[in-house]
């Protein structure tokens, strides 16, 4: 209950990000074409992407939040991973075309002096941005979503490509014409870094891969269990965004049911307390010198 609470709450920031994206785009293309720079411009589609991005994160938390059912026996938590890795690829199409547009430019000769209001454009939505950013960077630690927290970094690229774009139209209107589809050019370079970063996230986590030093550290604490001998096995997976262990401990032979049962709730509890592991499967054998 308290995790579909979370997410039910982490739908805030995809909608906030999605308002945000909606207006700051269109207005970015308009003042882009208007003005004539193509660093504003390159901004707009990149904002457009985030849109489509944005409405996967949203789709992906409202389907975790789905119970689990026949077909899905440990719930609908790894829709969010999925639509992370769907915003990454929307996101590295945009940032590709974006570059490929802009070289041509660049070679071609192609140059104008953009008009100084898409200057004032791009650095207010600079500012924009930050906010969001902050904001769902904040949301996403509170619900621990991790859809929420890679939007939060696109944010941020966002916020960081429009200073950018704010650079090269000032360049240009020092009479360095190049340096505004430079700065387009530096756009696309930073959408496709930034949806990389995110589709190395998600492949990491559909494969279940698991941070080594976190395990390790999972592992030295229950070896400090008084009544735990010895840690024989340890596995750890991520799902949306929470950590699955499984852990084979080794305890006193002559300890009867109860008093076993005891030492896995211990565990647990610790768990959960300490490492934020709210999902362990503990298994106990007998030690044997």
């Amino acid at each position: 209950m308290e995790h579909t609470d979370n997410l039910k709450q982490g739908e805030k920031g995809a909608w906030l990000s999605i308002a945000a994206y909606l207006i700051l785009s269109a207005l970015k293309l308009v003042a882009g074409y208007i003005g004539q720079s193509d660093a504003l411009k390159a901004d707009g589609l990149n904002n457009t992407t985030d849109v489509i991005a944005s409405i996967a994160v949203l789709i992906g938390l409202k389907i975790s939040r789905k119970p689990p059912d026949e077909d899905h026996h440990y719930g609908h938590y790894r829709a969010e991973t999925i639509a992370s890795l769907f915003a990454a690829f929307v996101m590295m199409f945009v940032g590709i075309q974006v570059i490929f547009d802009t070289i041509q430019k660049i070679i071609s000769g192609e140059s104008s002096q953009p008009h100084l209001m898409t200057a004032w454009v791009a650095v207010g939505s600079a500012v924009i941005m930050f906010g969001v950013y902050f904001y769902n960077l904040r949301l996403s630690k509170k619900v621990q979503s991790s859809a929420l927290y890679a939007a939060a970094q696109d944010n941020r690229s966002d916020a960081l490509v429009s200073i950018g774009a704010f650079v090269g139209i000032i360049g240009a209107q020092l009479g360095l014409f190049w340096l505004d589809p430079l700065a387009g050019l530096v756009v696309g370079v930073i959408i496709c870094k930034t949806a990389w970063d995110i589709f190395k996230e998600a492949t990491h986590t559909l494969t279940d891969g698991f941070d080594e030093n976190r395990i390790q550290k999972i592992l030295t604490s229950i070896e400090e269990d008084p009544e735990v001998k010895e840690v024989v096995d340890i596995k750890g997976r991520i799902v949306g965004n929470y950590a699955f262990i499984e852990i084979t401990i080794l305890v006193d032979p002559e300890l009867n049911v109860r008093e076993s049962h005891k030492i896995t709730d211990r565990i647990e509890s610790y768990l959960a307390d300490t490492h934020n592991i709210s999902h362990a499967h503990i298994h106990i054998e007998p030690f044997t010198e």
